[in-house]
């Protein structure tokens, strides 16, 4: 790849769920040990970054999300030392480490907070965002925000008579941005973390820093249900409470921060819950501002020729190159991508070929690799019984939502333990130990141990396309060319992937069979078969290929010989 193309442009990152991943202490709990232990499994397998979901000391009422401290590491993960040995331990496998920093909100058990509770005079109070209400009494929140769960974000403090936003759980109070005390303080926790051998931040609903100074209510919307793209609902408009012009201007800030700390060695990719075109300005004008943005319209898009098309040909629109397009098709949040595939393993197949394959930076969550599938786990009517506290502040009309759109709102049945083998708990923690949450029943066929032995299997097929994009230019860092939909069967989608001159194989074709039957697509000269998402390559005749059902496949263009993928 270019040298002066950063690292980040051409990698693989893999996200890590720490409770779910490897329990090494054997409390049924994931830890930074597990992970340290399993980190030779990712260098195998091909990724080449990791993300992990915060560690940071915590209440764990949202596993960490809810933080209590941002320099401390929550004792069931571990401690600063297994923190400090897993980066040394990943940089010495040529693995990059991104940390997921949550700087919107706190814990309400978090120091800062308790303080800013105790008094209205407290030097801490205005590190929150606390308001009047609407009326004397407490009776009335101050205005008609909506949180993004679609309940009312203001909390009611008694003892200090103000109410407190907050933008996501009520036990999760949002920071307030417009002091500069919290600013400072949250830019420093990045280089500390920086200065720990951090190479980059998965920033968590970063569209919400900076709501309206004046605290007006949110306008009247035509919408009654939120979307991927547009987190208004309940006739209600988010203009005055999401992606404020005051946190792009932040975003700007933050780059510089980063920037100036590694000359530019480090990233950002940011969750923002926005339409295409507000994602697209967290980006900057000038390139200026957060380096990536997770897209994620490909998270319930149908695996059909024009839909894949389309999203293609969306991304490519809206993020052009010098910007980079991310590719999302689950998290620890969402369901499993598998579930929407009707739990095919030849589906997730040419799900991993176009992924891997299409321009822009793959994000894979942990087990995908595998084929994990979405845990049915009925919905508990005991608070005391509920893992998720998500599911326990249930919203009605959102519940609905979410089931209408084929979601589900309890995320534990997408975060289940990884499945190691065929072993009792899939290998995840000791034989006679409960994990925290059950493992899927089909981890005695689905799991790594059982498809390393496999090359026809899943893993496999991952681990092939991702040794063709490191070791291709093309698909790593390749313009994008989408073939003519004419000129192909209907099931299929075409695309050309060109590196720049001087690289082999400078271009190569990407095919995709989104159909149950075989087809036939033509070539042009000289087209190699390189890999396919099949064990075996297909047989390619003069001038044309047979695609099998649910095939992906990548043939280089030219007569240079292909790169060795074993």
């Amino acid at each position: 790849m270019p040298a002066s193309d950063p690292w980040w442009q051409h990698t693989v990152v893999y996200q890590i769920y720490p409770r779910s991943f490897a329990d090494a202490d054997g409390d049924g709990i994931g830890d930074l040990v597990g992970v340290i232990a399993k980190l030779d499994y990712l260098a195998e397998l091909g990724v080449e970054t990791l993300w992990l979901s915060p560690f940071y000391a915590s209440p764990q009422a949202d596993f960490g999300y809810d933080i209590s401290d941002y320099r401390a590491v929550a004792p069931e993960y571990g401690d600063m030392d297994a923190c400090d040995r897993l980066i040394a331990e990943a940089h010495r496998r040529g693995l990059r480490v991104v940390l997921d920093l949550v700087l919107n909100h706190t814990s309400d058990q978090h120091p800062w907070f308790i303080e800013s509770r105790s008094s209205r005079d407290n030097p801490k109070r205005d590190w929150y965002v606390w308001r009047d209400g609407a009326r004397p009494g407490g009776g009335v929140p101050p205005n008609n925000w909506f949180n993004m769960i679609g309940s009312r974000g203001w909390h009611y403090d008694r003892a200090t008579d103000q109410w407190y936003w907050s933008q996501f759980l009520p036990f999760q109070p949002d920071l307030n941005y417009r002091n500069p005390e919290v600013r400072a303080e949250m830019l420093a926790t990045i280089r500390f973390w920086m200065a720990k051998g951090a190479d980059g931040f998965r920033l968590d609903i970063v569209n919400a820093l900076f709501e309206d100074a004046e605290f007006r209510d949110n306008p009247f919307a035509w919408k009654l249900l939120p979307s991927a793209e547009d987190p208004g609902m309940l006739f209600r408009g988010t203009e005055n409470t999401l992606n404020h012009p005051d946190t792009l201007a932040f975003m700007r800030e933050l780059r510089r921060v980063v920037d100036d700390f590694a000359g530019g060695d480090r990233f950002m990719v940011g969750e923002v819950i926005a339409t295409a075109d507000e994602a697209r300005a967290f980006c900057g004008d000038a390139g200026d501002g957060l380096h990536l943005i997770f897209l994620f319209e490909s998270l319930g898009v149908p695996l059909t020729a024009p839909a894949v098309r389309a999203l293609i040909e969306r991304y490519e629109t809206l993020f052009a190159a010098p910007l980079l397009p991310t590719w999302v098709f689950g998290n620890h949040d969402r369901r499993r991508r598998i579930a929407r595939l009707d739990g095919s393993l030849e589906k997730a197949k040419l799900n991993a070929a176009w992924q891997l394959t299409a321009r822009g930076v793959p994000f894979l969550y942990n087990g995908e690799e595998i084929g994990i599938e979405q845990h049915h786990l009925p919905v508990r009517t005991s608070l005391d019984a509920v893992v998720d506290r998500f599911r326990s502040w249930p919203q009605p009309l959102f519940d609905l939502v979410c089931r209408l759109a084929g979601e589900s709102l309890n995320r534990d049945e997408c975060r289940t333990p990884m499945q190691w083998s065929d072993e009792p708990n899939a290998g995840f923690c000791p034989r006679g130990v409960a994990p925290w949450l059950p493992v899927t029943p089909s981890y005695r066929e689905r799991n790594v141990a059982t498809q390393q032995l496999d090359p026809d299997s899943l893993w496999h097929c991952y681990r092939r396309f991702l040794a063709a994009r490191r070791q291709c230019a093309a698909l790593n860092a390749g313009a994008l060319e989408l073939l003519p939909a004419s000129d192909l069967p209907a099931t299929v989608v075409g695309y050309v992937r060109r590196a720049a001159p001087g690289a082999e194989p400078r271009a190569v074709i990407v095919l995709l069979n989104c159909g149950d039957a075989a087809t036939d697509v033509n070539l042009p000269a000289r087209a190699t078969p390189w890999v396919s998402t099949r064990a075996r390559l297909p047989e390619v005749g003069a001038d044309r290929v047979r695609l099998r059902p649910w095939e992906g496949l990548v043939l280089t263009l030219g007569e240079t010989g292909v790169p060795d993928l074993r």
